[in-house]
């Protein structure tokens, strides 16, 4: 009998055993490969659920009786799969193309709905970037709404996002959420330091961010989210060339070299020569190295390094002779830029108990700026002679950001708080240089400036700072009722330091403080709509740049530098909403602002060519913005965004001085403020030929008022006879199993345009034009390979 017993009891245990069998598997991103953390896997039938780690790894343990197992994250399309005995299962997740900007890391700090944030943001996904196959990062971020980047040539830009386009520093921009450069520097042109080759994402935030992020993110912020460690083994390599001497070997390769540490390398290295404007050669060097280390299921460390290495010689702008006859010959052939740029963080991640997280975040920043500008050249009509200056800007950084996020137990509220700290020695000399003036013809305009003499001793500026940046945020968010989320936020700033200035044998400490808050609210309507409301605050200190440059205008009895430029100030209203329309097909979002500035920091064109600063007055920034999306199928995808803007001077002097002719611009458009901008794309993906894509794209920008006297116009015509500058590219390619080849034509009617066309106030003053490039041929091949395991 006990012998019976004993049998039967280990048959029982024997099935019991088999009763239950556990799952394990990863999970990744079907475009970026990276892996996806916080997906539910849930067996069909049942409550046995698990959530995949930071790695994308996860166990589920299941019933024999059912094989069937659903996987379901936000932004992705669901998959049923059919578990086996033993299986290792990898899955590839494949984001929603109906709304792409379902998930984003920018709008607070971390991982949440597009829907939940009360700010106006758009996201460029992998498929995008990947889609365009860009030379230049502006080709990408003009794609967003309500955007403009400039291309300068060579990678230099201005910008503008509910501001006029330009150079100021009235946008900030950011690598996984570190600031590119220290508050402080001068961040104009400082998308040259980030490598286009290693971006997973980009998301721009438009409007004021400063609750968040600080002084700078006025206009709007640019985060470049970096390509994370792939869940499978991945590797490319591809070369792309164009018709003007433009080349480039670009790389990538990624992986987990075991169960907790994984790794991506991109890079690629440039070379321009002999292109299709005189004087603009040039050659970059960008690597990105990222190492994610997952100590345990609850604590990863992530550490990054980035190198940029770039020298271009600087074609700079033309007068209209040369422009309209398409000379695109530099009046110089001595300008260059050099800029040497390193970047190293270490990051560490704490998940306490699934409510409460933190991170710490140190890094590091070497930083170098050296060149002899083509646009400090200073000249007056008429004469044989004029001045240029040689300069270095440089910086290194040692900085601290840590967070903590905390839910809490009442209206399903989450608080943020967070502190930074950045101490960031920076050192900024500039001479002359004389110059001699070849004139044309008729006295009014230079064919060629010469270099003559370097006066290292004769300085336009000459000091060392010592800059410290603090700052503390925090942020609540919480749900009065189910549909309604608040969100509040606030953050105190503090730039100051400590100064050697050897032009006038000084000393010193200055300091600026600033406590900007912003009020949120969205409301979900249903069936995938919803509106938001958001007063925000933003603020800019001027640049060390600014400051401490010897004034070239001043009066006796005045300060020759500009120790009395105050901080801008702006308060901005917003309101805004997204839609999913018919069936998921077509996505719409759209924004209305009105931002009122103080103290803005203008420049005012001399007619030497030098600039005068000022912080003083009112400006107004006014408009809307709106974007739309459409997918009948999965062949054609259809984009267009756009926005109608005005930026106004309420109450600015452009002078005191009696003897000028101009006091004030009060109730001026202000320049280089277009009132309409637009870029549209459709493409095409054929379902008979797969791996083919075809998209046409245009970019058009409406006429433009040249100075601040709004006197003389841009207003050229483009394609389609469309006043401004309107522009048609086209993108084509093939992907056939590991090798993809493409074409892209920038420029497709090889129009004549401009970048950048300005002018003085003076009536002896004469345009600037920044040209652009003719019909552009870029063609590249490129090897892409993804494992399985």
């Amino acid at each position: 009998m006990k012998k019976h017993l004993f049998t039967i009891l280990f048959i029982f245990i024997l099935l019991t055993s088999f009763a239950q069998t556990s799952i394990k598997g990863k999970i990744y991103d079907s475009d970026t490969k990276e892996p996806l953390k916080g997906v539910t896997i849930q067996q069909i039938g049942t409550e046995i659920k698990a959530v995949s780690l930071a790695d994308g790894t996860f166990k589920i343990t299941r019933e024999v009786s059912n094989n069937k197992i659903i996987i379901s994250c936000v932004g992705y399309e669901s998959q049923t799969v059919e578990a086996k005995e033993n299986q290792n299962i990898i899955i590839s997740l494949i984001p929603k193309i109906e709304n792409l900007q379902a998930i984003v890391v920018s709008a607070n700090r971390e991982e949440g709905l597009r829907t939940e944030a009360p700010v106006a943001i758009s996201k460029l996904s992998t498929i995008t970037i990947n889609d365009a196959k860009p030379t230049l990062i502006a080709e990408l971020i003009n794609k967003v709404p309500g955007v403009v980047m400039l291309n300068y040539n060579n990678e230099q830009h201005g910008m503008g996002i509910r501001q006029p386009f330009g150079t100021s520093a009235y946008f900030l921009y950011m690598e996984d959420g570190l600031p590119l450069r220290p508050l402080g520097v001068f961040n104009h042109n400082a998308l040259i330091e980030t490598n286009v080759f290693a971006i997973s994402n980009v998301e721009v935030i438009k409007g004021p961010a400063s609750s968040l992020y600080g002084a700078e993110a006025v206009g709007g912020a640019i985060n470049f989210i970096t390509q994370k460690p792939t869940a499978v083994p991945t590797a490319k390599v591809g070369i792309q060339v164009d018709n003007y001497g433009y080349k480039r070997v670009q790389w990538g390769a990624g992986g987990y070299a075991s169960k907790k540490l994984g790794f991506y390398v991109g890079g690629f290295v440039a070379n321009q020569n002999d292109s299709w404007q005189t004087r603009s050669d040039y050659r970059k060097l960008s690597l990105n190295v990222r190492a994610d280390y997952h100590l345990s299921q609850k604590t990863n460390l992530i550490g990054t390094f980035s190198t940029n290495n770039y020298y271009s010689q600087t074609g700079g702008s033309v007068d209209s002779v040369a422009y309209y006859n398409r000379q695109y010959s530099s009046n110089t052939d001595f300008t260059y830029r050099r800029v040497d740029a390193t970047r190293a963080s270490l990051k560490i991640l704490q998940d306490w108990n699934g409510s409460s997280k933190s991170s710490i975040t140190a890094y590091y920043r070497n930083n170098a700026i050296g060149q002899n500008p083509n646009y400090a050249i200073r000249w007056k009509t008429g004469e044989t002679t004029a001045t240029g200056e040689i300069n270095e800007n440089s910086f290194k950084s040692l900085g601290l950001l840590a967070q903590h996020n905390q839910k809490l137990n009442f209206l399903q509220s989450n608080l943020l708080t967070g502190i930074s700290i950045d101490r960031s020695p920076n050192k900024n000399w500039a001479y002359k240089t004389e110059l001699s003036a070849s004139l044309r013809p008729d006295n009014k305009s230079v064919e060629k400036f010469n270099l003559v003499k370097e006066l290292p001793t004769d300085f336009l500026v000459n000091y060392e700072a010592l800059i410290y940046n603090t700052a503390a945020y925090a942020q609540l968010g919480f749900n009065p009722i189910s549909s309604i989320k608040v969100s509040l936020g606030a953050r105190y700033d503090r730039m100051s330091f400590d100064y050697d200035n050897f032009l006038d044998k000084s000393t010193g400490n200055k300091s600026y403080d600033q406590f900007t808050p912003k009020i949120g609210l969205t409301a979900d309507l249903g069936k995938s709509r919803g509106i938001y409301l958001n007063y925000s605050k933003g603020f800019s200190p001027p640049n060390l740049s600014a400051i401490f440059r010897k004034k070239t205008n001043a009066l006796p009895g005045q300060d020759i530098f500009y120790y009395n430029l105050n901080s801008a100030l702006f308060n901005n209203f917003e309101v805004g909403g997204w839609a999913s329309l018919f069936k998921n097909k077509v996505y719409v979002d759209w924004a209305a602002y009105t931002m009122d500035g103080r103290n803005e920091l203008l420049n005012i064109r001399q007619p030497d060519n030098s600039i005068d600063f000022q912080s003083a007055g009112k400006t107004l920034h006014r408009g809307i913005e709106y974007g739309i999306t459409y997918k009948p199928n999965a062949e054609w995808f259809f984009r267009f965004g756009g926005t109608n803007a005005i930026h106004k001077f309420i109450d600015f002097t452009l002078s005191n001085r009696s003897t000028d002719a101009i006091q004030n611009v009060n109730g001026y458009v202000m320049p280089q403020a277009p009132k309409w901008v637009a870029n549209t794309e459709v493409t095409y993906k054929p379902k008979y030929l797969k791996g083919l894509r075809v998209g046409l794209e245009w970019q058009a920008i409406s006429s433009w008022h040249q100075n601040q006297i709004n006197t003389i116009d841009y207003s050229d015509k483009g394609a389609f006879g469309f006043k401004g500058v309107s522009v048609v590219n086209f993108r084509t390619g093939y992907q056939w199993k590991y090798l993809e080849v493409f074409l892209n034509v920038i420029n497709v009617t090889d129009e004549l345009y401009a970048s950048s066309a300005t002018r003085g106030n003076n009536s002896t003053d004469r345009s600037n034009y920044t040209p652009s490039a003719p019909r552009t041929f870029t063609t590249g091949i490129q090897y892409n390979f993804a494992g399985k395991r």
